[in-house]
């Protein structure tokens, strides 16, 4: 049975056992005297009879899915002639690889040893006994769950609670597994970053005034210095991020005033929706409207004022991306916008408040946490952004604070050093996570801040 059949065995399974567990909880409460008699209601005996008849197969089932490839080859590997099982682990697993791509027919032809053909034979031998073994043992073990729970039902059983209890061990372990996931993720990034930082030193990494990655291979090759002064590649970070907020809020904003508080229920209806398919379209389309639109106008506009504007600008950039990011600070200021109740509205008009000053001094204070959410999660949205950037801004890590020049940013740079085959002992490769920790810890700071403000300016209401 392959492992599609197995899944649709196991899914049938479970559906018989609420439907079984469902059944004969109406049966006993029939013979009882009523539905008054059970503890909880019919469908939680047949969600709790699901549930022993899904769970525990479906834990042995992934399981083996997880093992069954070690498993096999290390019975597999036992059972190779000597002088296979001798060589050199870096051999072995060339050989193991091998024996694998015959497996999975990648390898039909050859020269293949009778050895390693044997072991493949062996192989696919053992892989159909363990998916017959686990086929049957995951039949039989939902078919039990299904009896045992089916004799277990009583009016007495508390099923509901079991049930709720399933649910909540549920909801624990994914919180769990989100937890887990980030601090892997943290600790992934952090042990390569350590590795980058015995090579170049932080205060070099922190401080230093240029970014040059490449490192030179023989002493007279030009060009590859191998300097890591992330100082240019966080001020083009800031300065296309800060071009593209002085876009972003300030429209978003006034844009989701407007929609909530001004304009009419039919004009609403319209206007928000065709603002929100901004935030649909592909980065790479706001890449090419910046490279062949927005670059241009700026350098020919430059080149009739007298000044030398870059082809590739940290402004063209700016622009775009805060135009692509008005939709995440205006829908999310709306709804915050229109969260706030509505007698704190009519108190404040009917003390002789106008509309404007009703918006500044009550409802903008009332809605300040969500809007420095909105606002927040805008930051993050440029300080991530990468295609605009490569496209608009270029790939030069220039120390520059004008906005006509070519930068580059964090994300850029993570991208452009792990593109293509890479060594991880270098410290061109290993400055990626480098670069990753420390826009991790700029995210962090930012949530810092922001809570301070959130904390200091929120309005509390009785």
């Amino acid at each position: 049975m392959t492992t599609i059949h197995l899944l649709l065995t196991l899914l049938t399974l479970t559906l018989a056992g609420f439907f079984i567990g469902r059944s004969k909880a109406i049966a006993v409460c029939s013979a009882q005297g009523g539905p008054s008699t059970l503890h909880s209601r019919p469908i939680y005996y047949g969600i709790l009879t699901a549930l022993w008849c899904a769970v525990p197969a479906l834990i042995v089932f992934l399981f083996w899915l997880i093992f069954q490839s070690t498993i096999i080859t290390d019975l597999v590997v036992a059972d190779l002639p000597d002088q296979i099982r001798s060589l050199p682990e870096a051999r072995l697993n060339l050989v193991i690889n091998d024996l694998r791509n015959i497996v999975a027919g990648n390898i039909v032809g050859g020269n293949i040893s009778p050895a390693i053909q044997a072991a493949a034979d062996h192989y696919k031998s053992l892989e159909m006994t363990g998916q017959a073994a686990l086929s049957v043992i995951v039949t039989v073990m939902a078919m039990v769950a299904v009896a045992g729970v089916w004799l277990k039902i009583t009016p007495a059983l508390r099923a509901r609670n079991h049930v709720e209890k399933v649910i909540e061990i549920l909801l624990l372990g994914c919180s769990t597994l989100a937890v887990f996931t980030t601090i892997g993720i943290v600790l992934s990034v952090l042990y390569e970053a350590i590795r980058f930082f015995k090579i170049v030193p932080v205060h070099k990494f922190l401080f230093g005034l240029e970014w040059s990655p490449q490192m030179a291979i023989h002493a007279e090759q030009i060009g590859s210095s191998g300097a890591f002064g992330a100082v240019p590649v966080i001020l083009g970070t800031m300065l296309i991020a800060g071009i593209a907020m002085c876009v972003a809020v300030p429209l978003g904003l006034m844009a989701a005033i407007y929609l909530s508080e001004y304009a009419n229920r039919h004009f609403r209806n319209v206007a928000k929706p065709l603002l929100e398919i901004l935030a649909g379209i592909p980065t790479v389309v706001y890449g090419f409207f910046a490279a062949l639109v927005v670059a241009p106008a700026i350098r020919n506009t430059g080149d009739m004022l007298g000044f030398s504007v870059s082809s590739e600008s940290a402004l063209a950039a700016g622009l775009v991306m805060g135009i692509m990011i008005i939709p995440f600070v205006s829908s999310l200021s709306d709804d915050v916008i229109n969260a706030v109740p509505q007698s704190l509205r009519d108190g404040a008009l009917s003390l002789g408040s106008t509309r404007s000053e009703t918006i500044i001094h009550v409802v903008l204070p009332a809605a300040l946490p969500g809007i420095v959410g909105g606002v927040l999660l805008a930051v993050s949205r440029a300080i991530g952004e990468t295609m605009i950037v490569v496209m608009a801004a270029g790939l030069s890590a220039n120390l520059t604070a004008n906005p006509f020049q070519a930068v580059t940013t964090v994300t850029v740079q993570i991208v452009t050093l792990l593109v293509g085959d890479q060594e991880f002992d270098s410290a061109k490769t290993l400055a990626a996570f480098a670069l990753g920790l420390l826009l991790f810890v700029i995210t962090l700071i930012l949530n810092v801040v922001a809570l301070m403000v959130v904390r200091k300016y929120r309005e509390h209401y009785v």
